[in-house]
């Protein structure tokens, strides 16, 4: 998360498998609630946000996308670990390159040296549901 005040724009991918899309898991440890959004991440000046969608990706899980569309742009206000938050995303569809990706049930990855997450494939009807938390809630209008 940025510093207080600051808009992050970050660029994100929302990948399918039939009734199922891949999200990275987080954790907000004031609201004590696990919660699930597409992966991506910040675009740094003088990129383009497709090109930080590919760079995020590679960097994150080594996988490079294909068939990348854009979908639209997203603001998203919220409140983790206490504090507010302001995004402009930059949403894209996109698939995989590589066919491995799909097969995979779960994947940890690092953004950091001390922060690993874990990716998965979550069936669109438990976020529906509720079961699962999908973030920003207006992802739901992309599926």
């Amino acid at each position: 998360m940025n510093k207080a005040g600051e808009i992050r724009v970050i660029a994100l991918g929302l990948l399918r498998n039939g009734d199922r899309i891949f999200l990275s898991e987080g954790y907000d440890p004031v609201k004590q609630e696990a919660f699930y959004r597409a992966l991506g991440g910040g675009v740094e000046f003088g990129e383009t946000s497709r090109a930080a969608l590919e760079r995020e990706f590679q960097e994150e899980i080594q996988a490079d996308l294909t068939n990348i569309k854009y979908l639209g742009c997203i603001e998203n206000l919220f409140i983790f670990n206490g504090r507010q938050g302001h995004e402009i995303i930059q949403l894209y569809q996109c698939d995989f390159a590589d066919s491995k990706f799909y097969q995979l049930e779960s994947l940890v990855f690092s953004e950091s040296p001390h922060h690993k997450h874990r990716a998965l494939w979550i069936d669109i009807s438990r976020l529906k549901s509720g079961e699962f938390r999908l973030v920003p809630e207006v992802f739901f209008e992309y599926l």
